[in-house]
């Protein structure tokens, strides 16, 4: 039978079976181009990342290369105040290794703060046990405190109780203040005296090493930390004389006359994040400020488990961003994008332009896709080994920044709802309500107690 001259004409069978193939060829191009213009922009930020890590690194102070200097002439004598609240399980490693400090003039003064556990005991067993290495001229005073004042945050009122009660720290010629949870090296106190007057700093603080024993420890911690170094990078802390001053309550030691011309800690009270605070007040009233990294001469055990990780860090997070919840929010987009997007982008490209190189005959996008993505993958490995390496982490864990990224990500958006909520603040046995702020002006508050728009309550736990 005849075909109508009208029939459609039928479509060659080797161009209907070459469309899908062209397509899906087409598909795998715009993918490969887009993983390549997204690794391009990984390997560029990290390479930038990279410059401005090492430049901190560099030109930051570590205390390691004051270990071996001679203690002062006439070294000045140093009371070290430790707040304790609860720290039967840290107290006694920071006693034994204060009673080891080569300072040749040392008081410490251990301030329990409404323990409700055996602190006490364990700290008096530390002090009087036998001790291998001890230097016998440290002396010890302990005082306890039965209550803090409403408009006082916690640790903050046990620093300035001490320091105005005990013995020891009466006239003290330099104030050190320390957290219980921290190990000191047996030369710390003498590099840091040392340190403190080679440079003629009214305020040194220490960025300390931190443990990395638990999960949380190994994959939240270095970002945690990275991320506020972020905030208030090392260079621009000691950048006199103007600095963007920063301050680790871990580890602040003062002269006394600057201790004292700035109020010390009682000008401080609301604050939950008082080493910042107080290394504000420090440069304001025209004192230099300084921050040194401690490469292993000081190490601290934040925080035992989750739990405390995320209360811990919400608090911190919340504080050095001014109680914003806008800032809040918007850093930990950032660090998502920078620590989990971008990492993942350039592995991303590097993975899936080598398998597309694979039989093939058109190379430039997969080319395009693994060069950029190999680049990217190398400036990030890079970036983040250098600052593995400052924290004394090993280098391996940089594999576990992505997920530390996505957690850290959570505890930052956790305190921007926390915040926004009206939620309280749980440090040190109390609980703290905390008013948002708005462009940097906190708001007032009406109710009894409050004051610059902090309140108090007694913690329910």
């Amino acid at each position: 039978m005849a075909s109508s001259p009208y029939a459609s004409p039928t479509t060659p069978p080797s161009r209907a079976a070459g469309a899908p193939e062209r397509s899906m060829a087409t598909a795998t191009t715009i993918l490969l181009v887009a993983l390549a213009v997204a690794g391009a922009g990984a390997a560029a930020y990290w390479s930038i990342a990279l410059a401005k890590i090492a430049q901190g690194l560099r030109n930051g102070p570590s205390l390691r290369d004051h270990a071996r200097s001679a203690a002062p002439e006439g070294a000045p004598g140093v009371c070290i105040v430790a707040p304790a609240h609860n720290e039967r399980g840290a107290i006694g490693d920071l006693v034994r290794s204060l009673r080891r400090q080569d300072y040749p003039s040392l008081g410490v003064v251990l301030a329990l703060d409404r323990c409700t556990d055996d602190t006490r005991d364990v700290a008096q067993r530390a002090i009087d046990e036998p001790l291998e290495g001890a230097n016998g001229a440290v002396r010890f005073e302990i005082i306890e405190i039965e209550r803090c004042p409403e408009e006082w945050a916690g640790k903050t009122h046990a620093a300035w109780h001490a320091t105005r009660h005990a013995a020891l720290a009466r006239g003290a010629p330099m104030l050190l203040y320390a957290d219980a949870d921290t190990v000191f090296d047996p030369a710390c106190v003498r590099a840091a005296v040392s340190l403190l007057r080679e440079r003629g700093l009214g305020l040194l603080s220490l960025l300390s090493t931190l443990t990395s024993r638990r999960w949380h420890e190994r994959t939240a911690q270095p970002v945690a930390a990275f991320e506020l170094m972020r905030q208030y990078p090392i260079q621009n802390a000691n950048d006199w004389p103007e600095p963007r001053p920063f301050a680790n309550g871990q580890f602040m030691l003062f002269t006394r006359e600057v201790y004292d011309d700035i109020g010390g800690h009682e000008s401080v009270k609301h604050d939950l994040l008082e080493d910042i605070a107080l290394a504000r007040l420090v440069a304001k009233r025209g004192h230099r400020p300084g921050l040194a990294i401690a490469d292993g001469l000081l190490v601290c055990d934040m925080y035992d488990d989750w739990g405390a990780f995320v209360r811990g860090w919400k608090r911190i997070f919340t504080e050095a961003c001014n109680r914003r919840v806008d800032r809040l929010r918007q850093r930990a987009i950032r660090l998502f994008l920078t620590d989990v997007a971008l990492p993942l982008a350039g592995a991303c490209a590097l993975l899936v332009g080598v398998a597309a190189l694979v039989g093939t005959a058109r190379v430039a996008a997969p080319l395009a896709a693994t060069l950029t993505g190999a680049a990217a993958t190398a400036m990030w490995l890079l970036a983040w080994g250098a600052v593995m390496r400052a924290q004394h982490v090993p280098a391996r864990r940089v594999l576990n920044t992505p997920l530390g990224g996505v957690l850290v990500t959570y505890v930052m958006l956790a305190a921007a709802y926390d915040l926004s909520r009206g939620h309280a603040t749980h440090w040190g046995g109390r609980a703290y309500r905390r008013e948002r702020r708005a462009g940097g002006v906190p708001k007032q508050q009406t109710s009894a107690g409050a004051v610059d728009g902090d309140s108090h309550t007694p913690d329910a736990r």
